[in-house]
This record gives C-alpha cells, structure tokens and sequence, in this order.
C-alpha cells in the first residue's frame, strides 16, 4: 500500500479496515485485531491495516520504532496463536509526518480464524468474537476460492467416514477455549464446517484435513497417508528386517503410535563408571526423531502420489523420508534455517498445533539440531531431491 493509502485510512477515524495503538504493550489486542482484519466480515476483499504508534485521535504517540518491536510484530503470524496462519506484512513507515510500525493484514482465503481458539470480527467500531450466524457467513466465503489441497473435499466420502466421537472428545476440545465450548448449541455439520473438517455445502462432503485428522479409516481414502517403519539389522535395505509396521490411524491416533515406535527402538546406555551418578545415555534423542518425523508428516505433499513417509532404521543411522519437494519460499538454500518457514498443509498444521504436537511454528530443525547436539550425535543431514526429501539421524557413538 502507498503512502497515500495508508494515510487516508489512518485520517479516517470510522473506518473498520483500521485500528490505532499506541504501543505493543497488549500483545492480545493486536492478535485479536489481526485475526479480525483476517477474517474480513463485512467482505471488503482489502487489506485492514494495524498502526503502532498513534493515538486513537490519530496523533502521533512518539513511540520508538526499532527492530525488536518490529520482530515482535512478525512474530504474530507464525506463533501458532492465530491460525490459520495469517498473511501480513509488517514495516515501518512514516505516515503524516509520524513514525509508525504498520501491520498490513490480507483477508484469509480460508476463514474463520482463530486467535487462541476464539474468531474474531470487526464491523465498525465493534471488535468481538463472532456469534454462531457470523462464524456461518465467514465459512461460505470459503465456496469461491482456489483453496489448498488440504481443504478440498473428497467426493466419494461422506460424513459417515468422519469419526465423531474422535471429534468430540479429542480435537473440539484441544482447539476451541473452554466457554466456547459450553455456550456452542450447533449442529455437528456446523461444527464440522467451522473447523474445516467439511465443505460449506447444502449436503457437506469430508475434506481431506477432516479425513485425515478425525477419519475413520483416512488411508482407505487418502493412499497415502500412512507411516511405513523398518528396523534393520545392518546398514543397507538388503540387510535383514527385524521389525516392521505400517501407521495407519486418524491423525491423533497416528502421532501418538509413532511416538510409542520411536521410544521403543531407542536403545539406552547406563554409566556407572565415570560418574558418582548412573547417567543414561539413549543412541538417540527422543525429542529430535519426533521433530523431524512429524516434519514430514506436516510437509508432506498428499496429492498426487501414493507414497508413505518412511522411517528407516539401520543400526547406523535414521533415515526419514517424506513424499515432496520444499514447498514456497523454502528451497535448497534457506531449507532449516530458523525462522524461515512455509506450509503446503497449512491447516494440517493448524490441527498439528491444537493436538499440541507442535508448539511453535519453524523450530523443528532447529530443536532437532540442539538435541542432537546435547546428546552427542552428529548433527542432521538433509538430501534434497525434486520430489522428496530425506533427513538422516546418525546414531551417537
């Protein structure tokens, strides 16, 4: 936006495309206003714009704007706070002879979003969290987009091949706050639809997120989403196989069987020699196979291809394999550099984080990297090809 633009919005008092903050103290506010630039209710398909640093009156407030407030502004898209993740762009620009920070928020392609579990709206002066009748009209808007792969629906499944009970007890908990829960009187394809889980349809069709996340059976579906885990016993695929399974379930289900897998093939050392404590040493660290195995759970691409993610187990080393080549602005150069992320299942990941199998966004590497290192395994290594990627843990010596 120009100059010009941005300073007739910030002169127009009225506007809800607009809110004024005098700082970054209240952290909250600003992620409810982005959320509800965001979400875009009253359908102005433009940008809602966030200054810092000015008064509600529009006067100048004086406040320093350096790196670190900016970082911490950047820091809000990809936080797993909002979601799905929002799209914005933060600078600092100098409007009406006022040094501001501005936070340019596009409207989402696939509302509603979220802010810790709760949709926020902007009409007017009104910032609020949205009533079940503005929650439905934010999910029809969803009908005219070219959405991802993981929102499009699958036409030969219905709501019959979404496991409901899963549903409620597992995931409607984990991603909406608790007095939503208690106030919600909707029905369960309003529910379905408000998550993603289902098309906003007369008669609502599956999507591949709700297949995948709370489907009965999602590879009887989806072919391939499923986890293929070999443990070798030598360093080639020729060697013999001493275990082998395939991780076929719901994504709840799914991760919490991977991680059983994991942790019962690691292997622990105890010393009682160089120590007056027994110290317990695992060939590998836990917290690094998770990270980097769910990585190609969420990166994957799902479409176009029938092949699983492969966990391979040599006496020597992990190799993690997953269907997919770097997705956006994630390529060979920059591919696990911190804070350098993008997202080809970008509600997948949201579903990822509300299960609390992701923290924080654009980490995993990075975490994986330092526990590594902890335990005195070398650090990981990844091959980048044009159709998949391989991340290879070596054991510790």
């Amino acid at each position: 936006m120009t100059d010009e633009e941005l300073e007739v919005l910030l002169k127009d008092l009225e506007s809800d495309r607009v809110e004024r903050k005098t700082s970054i103290s209240d952290k909250g506010k600003l992620c409810e206003a982005v959320c509800a630039f965001a979400n875009d209710l009253p359908n102005h398909q433009k940008p809602g714009v966030l200054f810092i640093g000015v008064k509600d009156d529009g006067n100048c407030a004086n406040l320093t704007i350096d790196d670190k407030l900016l970082l911490t502004l950047s820091a809000m898209r990809s936080d797993g706070n909002i979601l799905p993740f929002p799209t914005m762009i933060v600078q600092k620009r100098t409007i009406g002879g006022c040094e501001l920070a501005v936070v340019i928020v596009e409207p989402s392609d696939a509302p509603p979003v979220r802010f810790n579990g709760r949709v926020w709206v902007r009409v007017g002066p009104r910032r609020a969290t949205a009533t079940a009748e503005e929650e439905r009209r934010l999910a029809e808007k969803r009908l005219s987009k070219d959405l991802p792969f993981d929102l499009q629906p699958l036409a030969s499944a219905s709501l019959n091949d979404l496991n409901l009970d899963l549903f409620y007890r597992v995931y409607l908990t984990a991603s909406l706050a608790s007095e939503i829960l208690e106030e919600n009187q909707r029905s369960v394809e309003q529910q379905l639809t408000a998550l993603r889980f289902a098309t906003v349809e007369l008669l609502p069709k599956p999507t591949i997120l709700g297949l995948l996340v709370v489907g009965n059976n999602p590879r009887q579906l989806i072919s391939c989403a499923y986890i293929q885990f070999l443990r070798i016993d030598g360093t080639e695929f020729t060697d013999p196989i001493k275990d082998q399974k395939e991780i076929s379930s719901a994504l709840p289900n799914l991760l919490e069987i991977l991680d059983e897998t994991l942790q019962s093939h690691i292997s622990v050392v105890t010393d009682i020699t160089t120590s007056p404590i027994e110290v317990r040493q695992p060939d590998y660290p836990i917290v690094a196979l998770q990270q980097l195995a769910r990585n190609a759970i969420l990166h994957r691409t799902y479409e176009g291809t029938n092949a699983p993610v492969r966990i391979s187990w040599f006496s020597d080393r992990i190799e993690i394999q997953n269907p997919g080549s770097p997705f956006g602005q994630i390529n060979r150069q920059n591919f696990g550099q911190p804070g350098i992320t993008d997202y080809r299942n970008p509600h997948l990941a949201e579903a990822m984080k509300n299960l609390g199998y992701v923290q924080r966004f654009g980490i995993g590497i990075q975490l994986a990297r330092q526990q590594l290192q902890k335990n005195g395994n070398p650090p990981p290594e990844f091959f980048i090809n044009d159709t998949y990627v391989i991340a290879t843990v070596r054991k510790r010596l």
